[in-house]
């Protein structure tokens, strides 16, 4: 079909003053800075929009912010002939003030990222809501009833049906990856969480189904992150800490306050990941899950150990040892069931291999591998964590044993992260690569990782 050209669009850029390679290279540096480093528009993009192709969201509203900018008063999406989309930029980011705000994000959210909305996909790490989250989740006032009154009926088997899939797709993720897995889930948060959310019920089964609907959505953003997705994973972490202040369940918000710190201190953020950590602490302590506790302390005396504060990270790793120790063997929620003995020691290596400390990262993380064979990707992420601790010891023969039986956990996962770790490994063995041992190793890496760069 043939299609119409955009006047108002050329009008503008006229007006403006632009050249159409100025104005693409304007929106490119507009769409860096709202954390969106994906678009790659030049001079034949605008060509094209002014020939009436329409460019896909968020595309027009960048445009019509610039012009705004550019000509000093208010241009809409519409004044360039391109309808504005429903959709905003920060959709997920906001933590809602009420029950019904809150359902209207999520699911759309949902929605947009079944339809693979390139602005999630393309998303960054952004501190400020995370922060925003931290604020909202200690001080947002109770006596909200999570209710509703709309068509459909939802019950206890809906809520327990929701949990059934979480546990299943849970397991899933730990032996082949969030990869796998994931599209699958948020689907079915789609297609069959979301109709519930809308539907008609009370406080009680309004409060159980938030529960069910933030640890699934919790498990999402998870699998985001296990793709290096996180822009989109801290959208859903945020999302499911909504839900599940809502369902008035403090141990889940700090399970998940936990995840968004374990997040920003892989991206580099240890004292954002400090701050997340220290609220996972203060829901924990509410909750009297002393698995959880102990995990937040673990968190934080990781970023303690990622600042070079060798003596606060060793106050947070007795905390965590002590709060361990006040465990009772099954009463504790099973979304916290994954943190056994193994977990915390994994937890402990990684302390010691941030602050050089080579003989107990060693020690640490050999002790991490008397762990649950169900966890595969833990494995993988503890196999390369020994194997690190050995190269920092020097014994990097050992490091190479530990390194083959990674690579063939590995090749069975579909985990950014797990590659991410064993190129790290690679990076640390590098300059012992003239060894026959080292060698074989770092040819066998790129098969699964991607190949190294040659300088």
């Amino acid at each position: 079909m043939r299609r119409e050209p955009n006047p108002l669009l050329h009008r503008h850029i006229a007006e403006a003053g632009l050249s159409h390679k100025g104005l693409a290279r304007r929106l490119n540096d507009l769409g860096q800075a709202r954390g969106l480093l994906g678009l790659r528009y030049d001079h034949s993009s605008v060509l094209r929009w002014i020939s009436g192709q329409r460019p896909r969201d968020p595309v027009p509203g960048l445009l019509a912010e610039i012009f705004s900018l550019r000509l000093a008063r208010p241009v809409s999406a519409e004044d360039i002939g391109m309808p504005r989309t429903a959709i905003p930029l920060d959709l997920g980011q906001e933590f809602s003030h009420s029950w019904q705000e809150g359902v209207r994000i999520v699911t759309a959210l949902w929605r947009a990222d079944v339809e693979r909305r390139r602005f999630l996909i393309d998303s960054t790490f952004a501190i400020g809501a995370g922060s925003a989250g931290i604020v909202r989740w200690l001080t947002f006032p109770d006596g909200e009833r999570p209710a509703a009154s709309g068509a459909r009926r939802v019950g206890t088997s809906d809520v327990a049906a929701i949990r059934e899939v979480t546990r299943s797709f849970g397991e899933l993720d730990n032996r082949f990856g969030g990869g796998r897995v994931r599209a699958a889930v948020v689907k079915y948060l789609d297609t069959g969480v979301a109709p519930l959310l809308s539907g008609s019920y009370g406080e009680a089964t309004g409060k159980a189904l938030a529960g069910a609907a933030a640890e699934l959505t919790r498990l999402a953003g998870w699998m985001a992150y296990d793709l290096e997705q996180h822009g989109l994973a801290q959208r859903y972490l945020i999302q499911a800490l909504r839900l599940a202040r809502r369902a008035g369940d403090h141990g889940l918000g700090g399970e998940i306050l936990a995840g968004m710190s374990h997040q920003a201190l892989y991206v580099g953020q240890p004292r954002h990941g400090l701050d997340l950590a220290r609220a996972a602490l203060v829901a924990a302590r509410d909750s009297g899950v002393p698995s959880l506790l102990a995990e937040a302390h673990a968190l934080e005396a990781h970023a303690h150990a990622l600042l070079s504060e060798p003596a606060a990270c060793a106050t947070a790793l007795h905390a965590a040892e002590l709060a361990f120790d006040r465990r009772v063997g099954g009463s504790e929620p099973e979304w916290i069931g994954y943190f056994d003995e193994a977990y915390l020691a994994a937890k402990f290596a990684q302390c010691f291999r941030d602050l050089g400390e080579g003989p107990d990262a060693v020690r640490h993380a050999t002790r991490s591998l008397e762990m649950d064979g169900r966890y595969v990707r833990g494995r993988m992420f503890n196999l390369t964590l020994l194997a690190s601790a050995h190269v920092l010891e020097g014994e990097v023969e050992q490091a190479c044993v530990v390194a083959a039986e990674a690579v063939e956990l590995g090749e069975g996962l579909e985990s950014a992260r797990t590659r991410s770790s064993f190129a790290d490994l690679c990076r640390r063995l590098e300059p012992y690569e003239r060894e026959p041992a080292v060698a074989a190793v770092l040819d066998r890496g790129p098969a699964w990782t991607g190949p190294r760069e040659v300088t």
